[in-house]
C-alpha cells in the first residue's frame, strides 16, 4: 500500500486514452510534469492470443516511468493470464478498465458493462491481483446511468478484492463524455474506502485540478481530454499543487518546438508513414484556438505528404510570430 500511496498521493496522472495514450504522447506529457501515465486500454484476449498489434501497446522505454498498463476484459481467467503477460514487462501498476462506455467494448461485457455486474467485477479484480503480484487499480464511472449510480459499491468491492487504488470518473456510462462530471461522486467514494482514490473528469485548466482535490479530498487527479494538444496543463497543475505562481502558458516558439518533437518521436517509434496518419489529429489539437488555426487545420487535413505538412506547420507558426511582432511594435 505504501508504494501505491507514494505513486499517487498529490500526483497528476495521465488517463488511458484509446488511440491516443501511446508512448510518444506519454513521453510528451512527462516533459511537463505528469507524474504517472497509463497506457491505452489493452485487450486481455488480444494479449493472450499474442496479437502483434496488441503487444505493440506494451511498448515503453526507461523514461516512461512510472507506468500503469490498463487491461479490459470480462473473463476472470483470461484477465488473469493477461495480467501475467503484462507483469513480465514490469510496469508499476496494472489497471482494470471498468468504465469505458464505447459500444464495441461494452458489447463484449467489458468496460462499463461490469458496473452492471459487481459480483463478476469482484471476481475479475481478485483474479488479476493474484496473478499480477504488483499493485492493481480499477477505473470506474459513477455508475451505468443516473438511476443506477453504484460507484461506492464498486469501490468497496474493489478494495475487498485486493485493489490498491480506485480511479473514479464522475460521469455515468450512458453519459459518455456529455454533460458534466459529478465530483460529489468522487468525494463519496473517497469517504467509502481506505485505499487511495483518484479523481477524473472535467479537468480542463490547472485550477480545475486544485478545485477537485479541495472539493473531493481525492488523493490524486487524472487528466484525460484536457491534455489533448495541451501538455502544458500538467505543468500548470504541478505549479498550483506546489504553490508556485506565474504564467505557465507556452510561447509560440515552445508550442512549435514541442509539436515538432512529439511528431519526431511518433515517426521514430512507429515509422514516418504511420506517423503522418496518426499525428494529424495532434496537429489539430495543438493549434486549436490559435489565430487562423481553422484555415491551417483545413489545409493540413487535406494533405497526405509529411514533408508538405511540416512545411505548412512551419509557415503557419512563422505567420503567427510575424503577427505577434507587428502587435508588439
Amino acid at each position: 500500500m505504501s508504494d501505491v500511496i507514494r505513486l499517487l498521493q498529490g500526483k497528476v496522472l495521465l488517463a488511458p486514452l484509446a488511440g491516443i495514450s501511446n508512448l510518444p504522447f506519454r513521453l510528451t506529457a512527462r516533459l511537463f510534469g505528469c507524474d504517472l501515465c497509463y497506457s491505452e486500454m489493452i485487450s486481455a484476449n488480444g494479449l493472450i492470443r499474442e496479437s502483434v498489434k496488441t503487444i505493440e501497446y506494451l511498448k515503453t522505454t526507461p523514461a516512461d516511468r512510472p507506468l500503469g498498463i490498463q487491461l479490459f476484459g470480462a473473463d476472470p481467467a483470461v484477465m488473469s493470464e493477461a495480467a501475467k503477460v503484462v507483469a513480465q514487462h514490469h510496469p508499476d501498476l496494472i489497471d482494470i478498465n471498468m468504465g469505458c462506455p464505447v459500444r464495441k467494448v461494452v458489447k463484449t461485457g467489458s468496460g462499463a458493462m461490469l458496473l452492471k455486474d459487481p459480483v463478476l467485477a469482484g471476481r475479475i479484480i481478485t483474479a488479476v491481483v493474484r496473478a499480477a503480484r504488483i499493485p492493481v487499480t480499477v477505473k470506474i464511472r459513477a455508475g451505468w446511468s443516473a438511476s443506477s449510480v453504484n460507484a461506492c459499491e464498486m469501490a468497496r468491492i474493489a478494495e475487498d478484492s485486493g485493489a490498491a487504488g480506485i480511479i473514479v470518473h464522475g460521469r455515468t456510462a450512458d453519459q459518455g463524455f456529455a454533460g458534466h462530471a459529478d465530483w460529489d461522486i468522487i468525494a463519496r467514494v473517497k469517504n467509502a474506502v481506505q485505499i487511495p482514490v483518484v479523481g477524473n473528469g472535467d479537468i480542463w485548466r490547472p485550477e480545475d485540478a486544485l478545485s477537485m482535490r479541495r472539493e473531493t479530498g481525492c488523493d490524486a487527479v487524472m487528466v484525460g481530454r484536457g491534455a489533448l494538444g495541451n501538455p502544458w496543463l500538467f505543468r500548470g497543475i504541478r505549479h498550483l499543487f506546489l504553490g508556485i505562481s506565474g504564467n505557465v502558458s507556452p510561447s509560440l516558439t515552445e508550442r512549435h518546438e514541442i509539436i515538432k518533437k512529439h511528431w519526431a518521436m511518433e515517426a521514430e517509434i512507429y515509422g514516418p508513414r504511420i506517423a503522418t496518419r496518426t499525428f494529424r489529429k495532434h496537429l489539430l489539437w495543438y493549434t486549436k484556438g490559435l489565430s487562423g488555426s481553422g484555415r491551417f487545420r483545413e489545409t493540413v487535413g487535406k494533405m497526405a505528404d509529411s514533408n508538405a505538412m511540416r512545411e505548412e506547420l512551419d509557415r503557419y507558426f512563422q505567420s503567427l510570430a510575424g503577427a505577434q511582432t507587428e502587435i508588439m511594435t
